[in-house]
């Protein structure tokens, strides 16, 4: 499936685009997100894995209601960061960064394994995500943990998450994001707290891109972003209306 990243798109092409999200992110008792009202929209959820959120009980009730609904599942590892829900940074070796991927990923494998389904992919999760699209060093002990269950990572063109994933030969898939904001350089700027998103500035981003292939950024010049994949975040209050108008730009399913 080739990126996309020109104008003149065709309703095949659209089709190809998927939509997906993270998900599963409560703990105990707490829920959070909008969880079942995404999984009638998207085509696959990243499943959060114990680390910045989740737990074992949410992990298979949301690999249950996943396979119930035909959407695919890849694992979404983060720092371990409840309080911060995995968006401040931290200092890791590349050996801490393969060991914490390594077992968040084997937790949800082996919840997979029970319900009869196979892992689709490995995204990083907050924090994570950003420190992994500055270092290749970083990244390449992500992309291990991608080789070894033979799944593409998902990330950010243009990136270390690419360059890293095409120098190891393991699948990469870019994503364009509607409800964070990106900076002139291209990268994402993460959020401690969720905000609601337009979703008319979400589809307006998402057929803008398909048009020409940028985005706007905060300065509001513009970048250009290669993707397969466009990412709504379960956690904003309104994020199915998001999905919606997402869905809706690429024409429906």
């Amino acid at each position: 499936m080739n990126n996309v990243n020109v104008g003149n798109v065709t309703a095949s092409a659209k089709k190809n685009i998927e939509i997906n999200s993270d998900m599963g992110e409560a703990f105990g008792l707490h829920s959070f997100g909008n969880d079942q009202a995404l999984m009638e929209i998207i085509d696959v959820a990243n499943v959060a894995c114990g680390f910045h959120a989740g737990d074992p009980d949410t992990m298979e009730e949301t690999v249950a209601a996943a396979k119930a609904h035909g959407v695919r599942i890849g694992a979404h590892p983060g720092l371990p960061d409840l309080t911060g829900f995995g968006r401040r940074e931290m200092k890791l070796t590349p050996a801490e960064v393969e060991s914490i991927i390594l077992y968040q990923t084997g937790a949800l494998v082996g919840f997979l394994k029970k319900a009869g389904l196979e892992l689709n992919h490995i995204k990083p999760h907050g924090s994570l995500y950003g420190m992994l699209s500055r270092d290749p060093e970083l990244m390449r002990s992500a992309a291990k943990v991608a080789a070894l269950y033979g799944v593409p990572m998902f990330g950010l063109a243009g990136t270390a998450h690419e360059s890293v994933c095409a120098e190891m030969g393991v699948p990469f898939v870019g994503e364009l994001y509607v409800d964070l904001n990106y900076n002139p350089a291209g990268q994402l700027i993460i959020q401690r707290r969720p905000e609601a998103t337009d979703p008319a500035k979400a589809a307006e981003r998402v057929r803008r891109v398909l048009d020409d292939g940028l985005v706007e950024t905060s300065d509001g010049s513009t970048v250009s972003i290669d993707f397969t994949s466009i990412c709504v975040h379960s956690d904003a209050a309104n994020s199915p209306a998001v999905a919606q108008a997402v869905r809706s730009a690429l024409g429906g399913r």
